[in-house]
């Protein structure tokens, strides 16, 4: 996690979603008052918005988000070279050079994902592998344990968040390559979707 203050909000509210002040100096060991400071500046920056919603009791509470401007302080991949590759690409061999293109980069990906998480053995090592592979790649990646026995992978950055935009075969790409590294033995299915409107991409991941 970053050490400076303003970083650590960022962080936060980019891994964990909307907060109030007090939750942040809870889960970053700081002060309200400090929290509401360093709030009061990244909002002055246009880097996060706040949202009062009335109390059934007491004062009006506000919790706090990313704004766009926010969001696009972490890394994004050189999105409009991507993009610009994407359409030339498109362009030049048409839907079906595309289509290609997306399969190869499918086919590489998941021999390297095959590479890196090991085959069968507990989930929670696959898991475990998969988070460390997708979090080096800029996807700042988790998961945890359901109630209900299945478990929930968690994408809080979509560093290739415009290029999915613009052809969204990349995602169903995605979500092939975890059904095959994961193995036949689990069920994958998305639950949020960044590009649906969701703040993050998350996968429930089900034991056969």
């Amino acid at each position: 996690m970053p050490g400076r203050g303003p970083d650590r909000i960022l962080f936060r509210l980019k891994t964990a979603g909307p907060q109030s002040a007090v939750q942040l100096a809870g889960a970053l060991g700081m002060t309200p008052t400090g929290a509401r400071q360093h709030l009061a500046d990244l909002a002055a920056g246009g880097l996060v918005e706040g949202e009062t919603t009335a109390a059934s009791r007491g004062r009006p509470s506000q919790t706090w988000r990313l704004s766009e401007s926010g969001h696009a302080r972490f890394p994004d991949r050189h999105a409009e070279l991507t993009l610009d590759l994407i359409r030339s690409t498109e362009a030049v061999f048409g839907a079906a050079g595309l289509d290609r293109l997306i399969r190869h980069r499918e086919k590489a990906s998941r021999a390297a994902y095959r590479a890196a998480v090991p085959a069968g053995g507990p989930l929670e090592e696959r898991l475990d592998a998969l988070a460390v592979q997708r979090s080096a790649e800029g996807y700042m990646a988790a998961w945890r344990r359901e109630e209900d026995g299945s478990f929930l992978f968690i994408e809080d950055h979509c560093p290739i968040c415009a290029a999915a935009t613009a052809c969204q075969g990349f995602c169903r790409s995605e979500l092939q390559i975890f059904r095959a590294v994961l193995g036949r033995d689990v069920t994958v299915e998305r639950t949020e979707h960044v590009l649906a409107g969701g703040r993050r991409c998350a996968y429930r991941v089900t034991p056969s």
